[in-house]
């Protein structure tokens, strides 16, 4: 049986799916002239560490507010919100390359967790369809960025 399509609301919606604007142009803009791709690529490195941070982050938000949560999943929760930044920032420490397999493990690795979060409290019905769409758009235009790296 298949389940019901959920609509994510307008706000998160625009926002979320706004926010793929940038991945989707410096993904582009890596595949045209060599100069014009180099900065494309660095500035999509630095796009996606920021967005990797900002997704980690909620999980400190949920943490605070959730009130279904166990108090070892919320310390998970609180854990787990910091790491994301620490991999972001080293991705923009590394060769171009590395950097992006870094981001592509930890956008993986931020999904896997908000999965096991959503598992073990009450998100909206709309946040993880809205999740898994967000990360694989910004992972694929991180993965064309790096294959472009000549």
């Amino acid at each position: 049986m298949q389940s019901p399509v959920v609509r994510v609301p307008t706000i998160p919606a625009w926002l979320g799916y706004g926010g793929l604007i940038p991945f989707v142009a410096l993904a582009c803009g890596s595949l045209v002239s060599a100069e014009y791709s180099s900065v494309s690529r660095h500035a999509l490195l630095a796009y996606g560490a920021v967005i990797l941070t900002f997704v980690g982050a909620l999980h400190w938000g949920f943490a605070m507010t959730l009130t279904d949560v166990p108090d070892d999943r919320r310390n998970q929760a609180f854990m787990w919100s910091v790491l994301p930044a620490l991999v972001a920032w080293v991705a923009l420490l590394v060769a171009s390359r590395l950097g992006s397999g870094l981001l592509l493990l930890g956008f993986v690795a931020q999904y896997w967790q908000d999965r096991g979060l959503a598992q073990s409290a009450t998100l909206p019905a709309w946040y993880m369809p809205l999740r898994l769409r967000l990360t694989l758009i910004a992972s694929i235009c991180i993965a064309i960025g790096a294959l472009a790296d000549r």
